[in-house]
């Protein structure tokens, strides 16, 4: 008898499926959460940040149900190999996404402080380029934890360097224009702000990459983890 036929391993596949769903939908919202707290940045729109603080608890409902389904699944199912690895990482990299929305949520309170904030907002190009990058990088790994894309998963941890790289910059800039015009010093802090919430983005992207890259090959790769494992008196 094929084993794809029992009604065991169908139910399996079935709640697999919907658990890959329900990545896919937590992801996409994540996403859309950064991009609309960002317009919400660049325009100084209190309503648009409001709009990022309320569809947060989406977000976090979707978190819960994607946990509690990967957890009955481990349970019941008792799923080997590849499987287990799976839903051992889906339950990581959906907590990893509620974390971005949270960190979204983050830069639309910045918003809304910024909104009162009567001094003109400084040009920051980087903070543009670190959005679109951070963002490409949340996208880039749910798709190779999706697909068990190991090489893309390595890809979004080196594109993580980049995102730090701008964070430098953007620090660099405001705190010299701090330095010269103390009157802006209330506007740069919300946006060192806004810029260290990316940069945590990002990093939680590199997280996502990093699970699928276990996924994919069964290797660990946080903290060099793979490095020191292989050679345990490396420094």
């Amino acid at each position: 008898m094929n084993p794809q036929s029992l009604p065991g391993y169908r139910h399996f596949h079935d709640d697999l499926s919907a658990l890959t769903q329900q990545l896919l939908d937590m992801s996409e919202q994540a996403e859309s959460l950064v991009a609309l707290a960002m317009e919400a940045v660049l325009e100084r729109d209190a309503d648009k940040a409001d709009a990022v603080i309320d569809a947060d608890e989406a977000l976090d409902r979707t978190e819960v149900e994607a946990e509690e389904r990967a957890i009955g699944m481990l349970a019941l199912q008792q799923p080997m190999a590849r499987d287990l690895r799976f839903l051992v990482g889906a339950i990581k990299v959906s907590s990893d996404l509620e974390r971005v929305g949270d960190h979204a949520v983050n830069i639309a309170q910045a918003t809304v402080r910024m909104a009162e904030i009567k001094a003109p907002l400084p040009t920051l190009p980087a903070l543009t380029d670190m959005s679109r990058r951070a963002r490409a990088m949340l996208s880039n790994a749910l798709d190779a934890f999706i697909r068990g894309d190991g090489a893309l998963g390595r890809a979004v941890g080196k594109a993580d360097d980049e995102v730090d790289a701008l964070h430098g910059e953007i620090y660099r800039t405001l705190s010299s224009g701090m330095m010269n015009d103390p009157r802006i010093i209330p506007m740069a802090l919300e946006l060192l702000l806004v810029s260290r919430n990316l940069e945590r983005i990002a990093d939680l992207a590199t997280n996502i990459g990093e699970n699928a890259v276990y996924l994919a090959e069964g290797k660990q790769i946080r903290h060099r983890y793979d490095e020191t494992h292989e050679n345990p008196h490396q420094p």
